[in-house]
């Protein structure tokens, strides 16, 4: 797909935090990959070897990626740090899935390094840590071909019940995956700008898979913002959308809440988001309420309601499994609370659940029940696909992949649903369910109410299910991040309110945090199960505050560590 690209007029642009801009065409990415190619060969790169990229949304990221692609091995994303806080949780998860991968090479920037010690010292790569900028001098190129059914990614579940799986997938899995999305994103006509703009990371799915790769296959423009960026001001997303008539741009639904509690109408002026045709909402829960306000808040600025696709897809699967049609809109569906959780039956109700559509091309999606049998329209249970990207195994875990993976191909999501009229409405996560009087809660029942409570950040709450100490039965227990200056026993009292007149359950035990204290997944995602054991444990605790003098402490930590592990290699 490079290849192709290479020789069409589109670019890759970076847009920095002050909206100044970088583009790279595709040749360009191309020509540099085919050195940094070259590069990781004389270093000793063998083919079919994993090669870990530990770097932020940049050039480089390019030169590493597709460099490692196209020198016959591969890319293992990882997530930079970024939590200075968190710096010693990061090193233990970073050495394990450099280990699980048995990663020969890690590649990063020269920034990064200065912090990555520990991780290489407990991981020991067989090639050492090297930046991309040492690995592409020289002016040799190569290229290696591959068979489709060779192994071309590995990709990290979010890990928001367990740890993260190594997902492996073939060339063939990607491409099959990127010739569903142009399916279900056609290009309406010649004219329309072939223009893709993300802010999500690039060692994720949604970002690499869904904006990154698909742009190569479109062809077309991609815009690319820092994640870090978007999050400090969310605003230049909208911005971006606007100045370069962005067509594609997907986002968890934290994001379109982000904008509207924090992008001000001064930073709208000038802007036109009516090019906006696939406004994709996917990676969590969709909130009718969230998509509601989006709308009545930005369509005075072109946007359209029927430019928003509540979709749904997971790692395993590489990405898509579910998109609802074009130009329709979100489709809602109100069901009884009660009901659904007593029963699993989706009965009319107040409340609201998202449809996140059909099967993409080559896809099919059942609904189950614990015995295996395919349930009735709106009846919940769990959700299995089958489809011709899903993933090969979860790498080096036979176990696991057996788990995942039945004989005849179909993968157990995990998830919860019920199929009504052709489509599917998710209830949540296996897992994660909070069982209240023998009644099955999705935790996103009392966790949706807590959205518009003053006095919690939004999108910073859990609800867990737990025994408390001398009792017999489960009850509910919800931990949520301060926002604001409000008092404590307001805030918690709020919240029990809030969850009663949603529900109809009241909370055992709230809990206010620091901000930062709910433990989350690379992608953002809250980790439940992580944050019940800690703060049954005693262990939830707010990150650390790292100042100058504790980030020079932390990088003399790490070139120490550098130093041993490269002493060893």
């Amino acid at each position: 797909m490079l290849s192709a690209a290479s020789r069409t007029p589109f670019q890759l642009t970076f847009v920095d935090a002050a909206e100044r801009e970088e583009s790279l065409s595709w040749a360009e990415v191309y020509r540099r990959a085919r050195r940094t190619a070259a590069g990781l060969a004389r270093l000793g790169v063998r083919e079919g070897e994993r090669v870990a990229l530990l770097l932020p949304t940049s050039p480089g990221f390019m030169d590493a990626f597709f460099g490692t692609l196209l020198a016959g091995a591969v890319p293992v994303p990882l997530y930079p740090p970024v939590r200075l806080g968190r710096l010693d949780e990061y090193h233990r998860a970073t050495a394990r899935m450099l280990q699980v991968t048995e990663a020969s090479l890690v590649l990063t920037d020269s920034r990064v390094r200065l912090l990555l010690g520990p991780s290489v010292e407990k991981s020991r790569p067989r090639l050492g840590c090297h930046t991309v900028d040492d690995v592409s001098r020289g002016d040799e190129v190569r290229e290696v071909a591959v068979a489709s059914e060779a192994l071309g990614l590995i990709q990290f579940s979010s890990g928001s019940t367990v740890d993260p799986k190594p997902v492996a997938l073939t060339h063939g899995a990607l491409l099959s995956q990127v010739m569903a999305l142009e399916v279900a994103m056609p290009l309406s006509s010649p004219e329309t700008p072939r223009v893709g703009v993300s802010w999500l990371p690039l060692y994720h799915d949604m970002g690499l898979i869904g904006c990154l790769l698909s742009a190569l296959h479109y062809p077309g423009h991609l815009v690319l913002i820092p994640p870090e960026v978007f999050l400090a001001r969310p605003a230049l997303w909208l911005r971006a959308l606007s100045r370069h008539r962005g067509f594609i741009s997907p986002a968890p639904n934290f994001a379109y809440g982000l904008c509207l509690k924090r992008v001000k109408d001064a930073e709208m002026e000038g802007v036109d988001l009516s090019s906006w045709k696939h406004a994709l909402n996917g990676a969590e829960p969709v909130s009718a309420e969230t998509l509601q306000r989006f709308v009545e808040r930005f369509e005075r600025w072109g946007f359209s309601a029927r430019a928003l696709r509540p979709v749904y897809g997971l790692s395993e699967a590489s990405l898509a499994v579910t998109f609802p049609p074009e130009g329709r809109g979100p489709r809602s569906l109100g069901v009884d609370p009660t009901v659904l959780a007593s029963e699993g039956r989706a009965e009319a109700g107040a409340r609201l659940l998202v449809s996140v559509g059909a099967p993409v091309a080559g896809f099919e999606v059942e609904v189950r029940d614990e015995q295996g049998a395919v349930q009735p329209d709106r009846r919940v249970g769990r959700v299995f696909t089958r489809g011709p990207s899903l993933m090969t195994s979860y790498f080096g875990d036979a176990l696991a992949t057996r788990r995942a993976l039945t004989l005849d191909g179909w993968l157990d999501t995990g998830d919860l649903g019920f199929i009504a009229d052709g489509e599917l409405y998710l209830t949540g996560r296996a897992k994660d369910v909070v069982i209240i009087r023998g009644a099955n809660h999705a935790p996103q029942a009392f966790e949706e109410p807590l959205q518009s409570v003053e006095g919690v950040r939004t999108g910073c709450a859990v609800a867990l299910g737990f025994t408390p100490e001398g009792g017999q039965d489960e009850a509910l227990l919800i931990l949520a991040e301060r926002g604001g200056d409000a008092a404590e026993a307001d805030v918690e009292e709020r919240i029990r309110a809030a969850v009663v007149e949603a529900t109809g359950v009241r909370p055992h035990t709230v809990k206010l945090l620091e901000a930062g204290t709910l433990p989350r997944t690379s992608s953002g995602k809250l980790r439940r199960g992580e944050a019940l054991r800690r703060y049954l444990s005693g262990e939830l605790s707010p990150p650390k505050k790292v100042g100058m003098v504790g980030m020079a402490v932390e990088m003399a930590r790490s070139a120490l560590a550098m130093a041993r592990a490269e002493h060893e290699t």
